[in-house]
């Protein structure tokens, strides 16, 4: 603020303006009086001027008067106050819209000059990317500048992805502005089987500014258009919504005729195309549960997960079979050695924010010819001896450990050297895990299914380029005896990978979510890692 007032004149270097009351009124200065306002809302209200109207000429492309092109006596302006207007709005515009309103209090000239629309629709379009043709807005009485304040910056903290709180089942929401509008979409995955089809979506509720006062909060669920809702901005990365007309979701046919509806968006089929009557069960308990709700829903923050040159394959969101359970939606993440697939939807046996699968990519796995791979009992017996090395390892490393922690309390004996010396064999074996796998990430062999995997979809690519041995979270019902069984990574490519459980003799293919999704991305490895804790901990 101080630099700020030095620029403009009223500060140190010109002398400040409230210890020298009488120099202002000779110079009639009295509209550079300081403001206490920082609200957007309000930063440029006050009166009429000649600085507003010139700055209204910019808009309507009319020329300046040369008397302010110039600072007094024509020499070089020495400071902001003495620039034409029409370079005040070049220059204010360039700031953040956050920091208009500090500048706002420096003196009622700038004030005045911030109530020139071009700088706030230009604020709009570059922080929020809205293209549309605000002029349109005057017809309406609504201004750029109540655009920004009432609609993007007082609802800017619900932009993102949010997982909704919906017991097990969860879901994928996306909060973006939409032209003059802020719609939640929630992202569903495409009709069972159909794991390379695009994501479906349709809108929650919207955010839009009818009039000056504030923005209006409607509910779209249902079928019977926009209606009114209200949204609570809980704290930074948590809000809730909730609809205040439950009748409008109700269908004239009731519930029967709400379900029939339901399952032909969520499924798109009838209960009498299922002849699997656990799938009928499943999907009608989902109904029943995920109804409840009416759109009154509490959301958290999910972040996309970060990337290095050192991934796999880049992580982020993918689609994926579960069975009698449908599509859901999975993120992949990549931390060192290991890489974790956690659910963002669920169900009732692994539900939403469990990591339904991990893989030690420290241990590739060398499949069989393809003759041999359609043995299952030989898939089994290679996997198991990973298995068997890998507990091994965790043995010698836990053992390691207790090694280390004693040479630490006797800090005058020599390091053990059988522990060094397993300790430079499990690098060997890390370092020539790491070679193998740059050297088959990069090419492909043969790979097909064995006799009796079962497998929702059976269009799965017949190459891959590695796999690698990993574990898979089976459960009962309601994630009773939740345990980690074993089973083979496969990587197809950077957009498709698989995994069979080999205990349920059965394969999930997953694809990726091609969507680019704004204001996802994790300010930091320890706020994403923050993130995954949090989710997992509120579904057990």
């Amino acid at each position: 603020m101080a630099v700020c007032a030095r620029l403009c004149g009223v500060g140190p270097a010109r002398g400040c303006r409230r210890r020298s009351s009488a120099r202002e009124q000779r110079h009639g200065a009295a509209d550079s009086e300081p403001d206490t306002d920082t609200d957007p809302e309000e930063a440029g209200d006050g009166g009429v001027t000649e600085d507003e109207e010139a700055a209204e000429r910019i808009e309507g492309g009319r020329p300046l008067p040369p008397s302010i092109e110039a600072g007094p006596a024509g020499r070089a302006p020495l400071s902001l106050l003495e620039l034409p207007p029409e370079l005040l709005v070049q220059i204010f515009g360039s700031l953040p819209g956050t920091d208009l309103p500090s500048l706002a209090r420096v003196c009622t000239t700038f004030r005045r000059i911030l109530r020139t629309d071009t700088i706030w629709r230009r604020r709009c379009r570059e922080e929020y990317g809205v293209c549309e043709n605000l002029r349109k807005l005057e017809i309406t009485g609504v201004s750029c500048r109540d655009v920004y304040a009432k609609l993007l910056h007082r609802y800017r903290h619900i932009l993102g992805l949010w997982q909704p709180d919906i017991g097990p089942y969860g879901g994928l929401l996306n909060v973006v502005v939409d032209g003059l509008f802020i719609i939640g979409w929630m992202y569903l995955p495409p009709h069972d089987p159909h794991v390379d089809d695009p994501m479906r979506f349709k809108p929650l509720f919207r955010i839009h500014l009818m009039e000056r006062k504030c923005a209006t909060v409607e509910c779209m669920y249902g079928h019977k258009g926009p209606h009114n809702g209200h949204i609570q901005i809980v704290k930074k990365d948590e809000f809730s919504t909730k609809c205040n007309q439950t009748d409008h979701h109700r269908m004239s046919g009731g519930r029967q005729e709400e379900f029939r509806t339901w399952l032909r968006e969520e499924w798109g089929r009838t209960l009498e195309d299922i002849f699997h009557e656990h799938m009928q069960e499943l999907i009608l308990m989902k109904f029943i549960y995920t109804s409840q709700y009416d759109n009154c829903l509490t959301y958290r923050r999910i972040y996309l997960p970060p990337s290095s040159p050192e991934d796999l394959i880049p992580p982020g969101l993918f689609k994926g079979t579960y069975g009698s359970h449908g599509l859901e939606i999975v993120m992949l993440s990549f931390h060192g050695k290991k890489a974790k697939g956690t659910k963002i939807t669920g169900d009732p046996n692994i539900p939403a924010g469990q990591q339904t699968v991990e893989i030690d990519l420290a241990h590739p796995l060398q499949l069989p010819d393809i003759e041999n791979l359609r043995d299952f009992s030989e898939l089994s017996r290679i996997v198991l001896e990973v298995q068997e090395q890998v507990r091994r390892e965790e043995q010698e490393r836990e053992q390691r450990q207790e090694e280390e922690e004693h040479s630490q309390q006797a800090a005058s004996q020599p390091a053990s050297p059988l522990g060094g010396g397993e300790g430079a064999e499990g690098e060997e074996t890390a370092a020539g895990a790491e070679g193998m796998t740059q050297d088959k990430a990069s090419g492909s062999q043969p790979f097909v299914l064995p006799m009796g995997v079962i497998s929702r979809n059976e269009d799965y690519p017949r190459t891959c380029r590695i796999c690698f041995y990993g574990t898979g979270l089976i459960a009962g019902h309601g994630f009773t005896s939740p345990e980690r069984t074993p089973g083979v990574f496969v990587l197809f490519d950077d957009d498709r990978f698989g995994f069979i459980w080999l205990e349920l003799k059965s394969f999930s293919l997953y694809s990726r979510i091609k969507v680019s999704f704004q204001n996802a991305q994790a300010p930091s490895r320890e706020a994403f890692d923050e993130m995954l804790k949090n989710i997992q901990s509120l579904a057990t």
